[in-house]
């Protein structure tokens, strides 16, 4: 399994931006996909996270911080999933990671914990 983010970028406060992760070698439908984000310095913390079934995205979760400005959506023939992060804020900067955790059955988790499998990092920079 391998896992390619791609989209981040600089970005004016108050901008948008789309973080796509690629899973090749992988069904969406069998567990779930998390977004982290690793400011410097600081660990890494869940931002979002969706949840497979054989239907499409069982589930959505969504860091506190996020959850009013952010959605995920996904193509499972493809294997991308996709965040969009709106209104963005300083405190959105950091290298955001997407990962998987390969078999899970109902709800997704921000835990980063929980997780098995991870991608390289994108940089995102929000500027004032």
């Amino acid at each position: 399994v391998q896992l390619v983010e791609y989209g981040g970028g600089l970005v004016q406060a108050g901008g948008s931006l789309t973080l796509t992760c690629r899973a090749s070698e992988y069904d969406l439908e069998d567990g779930a996909l998390g977004w982290f984000r690793q400011a410097p310095g600081e660990e890494r913390v869940g931002v979002a996270c969706m949840s497979g079934a054989d239907t499409g995205i069982f589930d959505r979760r969504f860091e506190d911080s996020v959850k009013d400005r952010a959605s995920i959506s996904a193509d499972f023939a493809k294997g991308v999933a996709a965040v969009v992060l709106n209104d963005l804020k300083f405190t959105d900067t950091g290298v955001y990671y997407c990962s998987i955790e390969e078999r899970r059955i109902g709800n997704c988790d921000v835990d980063r914990t929980f997780y098995d499998l991870w991608g390289q990092g994108t940089q995102v920079t929000v500027s004032p």
